[in-house]
């Protein structure tokens, strides 16, 4: 896929060149270019069949509207949109399947001239995987009969069984404060399973392994966002933006990662996603201004985590492989 894509680029590169006292074209007409490379072309086509068509489109619609993504490499972008397109999930966020997301990551750079090796911040697309996307694919696999994952209101959990695992959220609902998060899932065969995990449970989760989370982000902090009003159709993203849909993601992966049925598509489709949990850590996502400032995460809105401001703070080299979430 890399070779046939890296081919697709170099027109896009010669064209973003230009002459002498050319113009340098804009970023969407490269995307377009790349997007429009009958090899590009092909492997949506390998994947989607006749879809593929709307599915680029979709591309463009979201690349379009992002200020952040614009200012990743096209080519990049259109790797990350062809891992979408072979889970054959839309990308567009109001239906939360799937996301593209760019990150101001962190890369070695060495200085060509000097040697010098130094760390310098990059914009880089990141495809995600969303709670709804982790469903989808589950469902295709025809071995589940049920799957259930919602948020747990104050009154609703009456306990926990240990020995036989079972989860009794039967209560009856006492306020709109959301105590905690849970999947249920049955096989075909007969086998049924219930996670619960609550609001702490789930913010010290997020502390340990999330590595897109602010630099410094405490579980408190995190716990007073999920004080914030459940939107079931937030098209925001990230644990900032939309911390009870991260939540609802957590709980899916976690039980189907370690008792449910895993395709080989839904092994890469987590794998792909864990990936993007635990690469170098970030500063954090792009604000459009590029401003570096401090989130303060006790006054955080609903709002779409692309949005969200550059931080403050070097990156470390690399990820401690203990803090890697094991995804179970």
């Amino acid at each position: 896929m890399s070779n046939n894509t890296n081919q697709a680029a170099v027109p896009a590169t010669q064209a973003a060149k230009g002459g002498r006292g050319a113009t340098p074209p804009r970023k969407i007409d490269i995307l377009k270019s790349v997007l429009n490379a009958d090899s590009i072309q092909e492997q949506f086509r390998n994947a989607l069949g006749k879809n593929s068509s709307s599915f680029v489109a979709s591309v463009i619609d979201c690349y379009n509207t992002d200020t952040n993504l614009q200012q990743c490499n096209p080519n990049q972008v259109v790797m990350e949109a062809l891992k979408a397109a072979v889970l054959k999930l839309p990308i567009s966020r109001a239906l939360g399947c799937a996301y593209l997301v760019a990150y101001n990551n962190n890369k070695k750079i060495k200085d060509p001239q000097t040697g010098v090796e130094r760390w310098e911040k990059k914009m880089e697309p990141t495809f995600q995987l969303g709670y709804r996307g982790y469903i989808q694919l589950a469902m295709r696999t025809a071995q589940y009969r049920t799957i259930n994952a919602d948020v747990v209101y104050d009154g609703e959990y009456q306990g926990f069984d240990k020995l036989t695992g079972k989860v009794d959220l039967n209560g009856k609902k006492t306020s709109d404060t959301v105590v905690g998060y849970f999947c249920y899932m049955e096989l075909i065969n007969g086998f049924q399973k219930t996670t619960f995990m609550t609001v702490e449970e789930i913010a010290k989760h997020a502390v340990r392994y999330a590595k897109g989370l602010p630099k410094g982000t405490t579980v408190d902090q995190l716990i007073n966002l999920a004080k914030l009003p459940v939107v079931p159709d937030s098209k925001s993203v990230g644990w900032v933006g939309n911390f009870h849909g991260m939540a609802i993601k957590t709980v899916i992966r976690l039980l189907l990662g370690k008792y449910g049925y895993l395709s080989v598509e839904m092994q890469q489709a987590v794998a792909d996603d864990m990936k993007s949990d635990s690469q170098e850590v970030r500063d954090g996502i792009i604000r459009d201004s590029g401003n570096s400032q401090i989130i303060d995460l006790d006054d955080a809105q609903f709002e779409d985590v692309t949005d969200q401001s550059d931080l403050q703070g070097s990156a470390q080299a690399a990820v401690d492989p203990q803090n890697v979430d094991p995804g179970y």
